[in-house]
């Protein structure tokens, strides 16, 4: 994967509970051209040779595999 760049002027947070998963967005909102899964269930959105986002799945589930320690 080539590199490409991360703006953190602002990060925005949104968590669909039913779909148990986060959104994270960087910069201003903008749509993503491509995506690039990076991990089972960790996608990063990507415009512009630059990340405008991640998504990961089943976020819940991970969170409290780590605290528990599985």
């Amino acid at each position: 994967m080539e590199k490409v760049a991360v703006s953190l002027e602002k990060i925005d947070l949104d968590y669909d509970e039913e779909a148990d998963v986060l959104y994270i967005s960087f910069g201003k909102p903008r749509q993503a051209k491509d995506s690039v899964e990076v991990e089972d269930g960790i996608i990063y959105r990507i415009a512009d040779n630059e990340i405008v986002g991640i998504t990961i799945t089943n976020f819940k589930a991970r969170t409290l595999k780590k605290q528990s320690g599985l």
